[in-house]
């Protein structure tokens, strides 16, 4: 067994990201009955909710998953406390600083991977005791950083000693070997799995994933602190003319932003409704079943690693 997978009792180093409105019970238990992690998100959730979500989880799969704690939502320690109370030992983080978390979560006995946009706050979460990192690369989907998975891979693996998960632009056993070749050991998909049998969303959301094009979403929200990977619809104009007011800043473009991402992915409508996911999904034509994804995955990476020659 990797390192990843040994320290979170999992089968396969893989990680279905915590994505508003899809990263739900459905599909978390379904990502950790297929052995991978994986992992509800809490953005916009009351407690209450979360405990029902995570009951939902218990009943569906018994083996291991996680939950996501978006910081900039403001209810951090009550969502805590309402994972830790239910038992949740894994735990990624968006949205804010992390490091108040780490040690609450390490004397419950549980394990963090902060999500980072750098190799210097890499090093940083390290430093103050993080057991791993997730480093994002703008190619992704939701909420983005400015670097690029393949140079913030490399240099984070470089800078850590802690196991580093590579996201952003990840969607065949190309790009988990692309991963791996860069130092990371594990891989953090979304959009992959947004466009599976399991994601609780709506049809039309699936749909424009597989229409996409390498060009159908650019990044929104940088002036105001809030940068996130949209489609170009008009809903995206909105957040536009939004992020340009400079009366505008990341919680109040937060409160129009996940609102609308979670009706698009409800009620399907994919024109007048954010919606989010990576550059890489120009190559997903197939919405299939997680477990069928997720082996194919690393069967897809198996070939390309044996097939891998360097012509010198």
């Amino acid at each position: 067994m990797g390192r990843v997978t040994n320290m979170l009792g999992i089968t396969y180093p893989i990680f279905c990201g915590a994505m508003g409105g899809v990263s739900r019970p459905q599909l978390v238990s379904a990502v950790a009955e297929a052995g991978g992690m994986g992992i509800l998100a809490t953005a916009g959730m009351k407690p209450d909710t979360v405990r029902e979500a995570v009951r939902e989880i218990k009943s569906k799969t018994t083996k291991p998953f996680g939950a996501n704690i978006a910081i900039i939502a403001g209810n951090v320690e009550e969502i805590l406390s309402v994972l830790l109370e239910e038992g949740v030992k894994f735990f990624t983080t968006g949205a804010g600083n992390p490091i108040p978390l780490i040690a609450p979560i390490h004397e419950a006995g549980g394990i963090i991977f902060p999500v980072v946009p750098s190799a210097r706050v890499a090093k940083k979460m390290e430093d103050h005791g993080a057991d791993g990192v997730v480093v994002e690369g703008t190619e992704a989907g939701g909420h983005v950083g400015e670097a690029t998975t393949f140079t913030l891979t490399r240099q984070a693996a470089l800078a850590v000693s802690i196991p580093v998960i590579s996201a952003g632009g990840i969607a065949d056993g190309n790009g988990i070997v692309a991963a791996f070749a860069l130092g990371a050991e594990g891989v953090q998909l979304g959009t992959r799995f947004v466009a599976s049998k399991e994601a609780p969303i709506h049809e039309n959301y699936k749909q424009a994933i597989l229409n996409a094009s390498d060009t159908a979403t650019f990044v929104s929200g940088r002036r105001s602190g809030g940068p996130i990977r949209i489609e170009r619809n008009n809903a995206s104009q909105k957040h536009v003319a939004l992020d340009e007011n400079p009366e505008t800043d990341m919680n109040t473009l937060e409160k129009f932003t996940l609102p609308s991402l979670i009706k698009a992915a409800r009620d399907g409508d994919t024109e007048n409704e954010i919606v989010t996911y990576g550059q890489i999904a120009s190559i997903i034509h197939e919405i299939k079943p997680v477990k069928q994804i997720i082996e194919e995955l690393f069967h897809e990476a198996e070939e390309v690693l044996g097939n891998l020659k360097l012509d010198l």
